[in-house]
């Protein structure tokens, strides 16, 4: 029975802060032609969260086209700066090395699940030498619109449909850095293991109820050795 691996990008992966916050910035006055004073807390959320809790944060009253229209100039304004993304952004310690571990797993397959919309997570991660490892097209993102638990379900069917047999709940693992990605796997059922690489602490993280905490991924054996154990009988 094939396995599922799920990483949260941002701040468990990778880290590209600042051209995020630049591409907001140019996208925020592009659809609503005034600067960003004030840009939302981005850790654990959906795009589509982010963009509307910036609105609110700025005195802009959403309108039902500012979430495609926001989505639209943020893709394009992360296309943009495919260069600074390799220049500024990088790869977190233990990363591409725990990528790279799993992807050898014979049995596993590997995506994302992210809050970020699909085309700047694959910038990101093209431009940062980590998409070799990964099958974007079972993944879920915050372009869905989705709360991170569904998409958890959805990339579980994806990943059924595209890669055949069945995927069980407890057969998926999903690796992030904030409680809200541990209450999203307990939602959904799936094994979670947190990192501590992004704001919230190792006691947070193991209080909100995931199933292992990780200080960071730069124990290869720890990793590839939670996943397994934690898939080792899978049920359905």
């Amino acid at each position: 029975m094939p396995r599922l691996v799920l990483w949260n990008v941002d701040h468990t992966l990778v880290d590209v802060g600042k051209v995020t916050r630049e591409a907001y910035a140019e996208a925020f006055e592009r659809v609503t032609g005034r600067p960003l004073v004030r840009l939302a807390p981005t850790a654990g959320r959906t795009e589509s969260e982010i963009i509307f809790e910036t609105l609110a944060f700025n005195d802009v009253a959403p309108t039902e086209d500012h979430l495609p229209e926001f989505m639209a100039a943020l893709a394009d304004a992360f296309e943009a700066r495919k260069g600074a993304v390799r220049g500024a952004g990088r790869v977190l310690p233990g990363a591409r090395e725990a990528l790279a571990a799993v992807a050898k797993r014979r049995d596993v397959v590997q995506s994302v699940l992210t809050g970020a919309i699909r085309p700047n997570t694959v910038t990101k991660l093209k431009a940062l030498g980590l998409a070799k490892y990964l099958d974007f097209e079972v993944g879920g993102y915050g372009s869905e619109t989705y709360p991170k638990a569904a998409l958890v379900e959805l990339a579980r069917t994806r990943a059924a449909e595209r890669h055949g047999g069945v995927i069980a709940e407890s057969a998926t693992v999903l690796v992030a850095d904030s409680p809200r990605d541990v209450q999203a796997a307990k939602i959904a059922r799936a094994k979670m293991i947190a990192v501590a690489t992004g704001t919230a602490t190792q006691a947070e993280l193991r209080g909100a109820g995931a199933d292992v905490v990780l200080p960071s991924l730069t124990e290869t054996g720890a990793v590839v050795a939670a996943i397994e154990e934690l898939t080792a009988s899978p049920q359905a």
